[in-house]
């Protein structure tokens, strides 16, 4: 697929949190499905953008296709990283552009954005046991498991962790 990677654009901000919303909602990973609280956070693209790094996926005919949150070194959106590392978060793609690269593209943004901060030694992020496909993309991109770190941001809501070392 013919795709590229960019910082999203205002005009998109609201297209993109549905994207993520959606994401989340049709993969069945929010407990209280359309009226999970969580559903603000992901739909807030202009305040992400704002305080970290949105980083889009679009087509060559410049339909969106999904995006990512790089959080770098002391941003708000941080959860897990520490001062020497980056941290990506609500990486989503929309149903039908799953499986044609726009998701590892993503992650390989951001990759390159922490190798270019300079002074880092990992990049993290916080994932869902459910999200297998996602798990793959990190595995296959180095990214290993770091269960040490597994957290519980609401109570029954484990998240799984994952580093690459830079």
């Amino acid at each position: 697929m013919d795709l590229s990677i960019r910082p999203v654009r205002t005009a998109e901000f609201a297209d993109l949190g549905e994207i993520t919303a959606q994401a989340y909602i049709g993969d069945g990973l929010l407990d209280f499905g359309a009226d999970d609280p969580y559903l603000e956070q992901l739909r807030a693209v202009e305040r992400r953008a704002t305080e970290a790094e949105v980083l889009v996926a679009v087509d060559a005919d410049g339909r969106l296709l999904g995006g990512v949150t790089y959080v770098a070194p002391g941003s708000p959106w941080s959860d897990i990283a520490t001062r020497d590392e980056a941290e990506f978060r609500m990486l989503a793609v929309s149903p039908g552009a799953r499986g044609r690269g726009a998701g590892e593209a993503l992650v390989r943004a951001c990759i390159e954005r922490a190798r270019a901060a300079g002074g880092l030694r990992g990049i993290v992020l916080s994932t869902q046991s459910a999200m297998l496909g996602a798990h793959r993309i990190y595995r296959r991109l180095g990214f290993v498991r770091t269960p040490e770190r597994d957290w519980f941001p609401l109570p029954g809501l484990e998240l799984l962790t994952f580093r690459l070392e830079l």
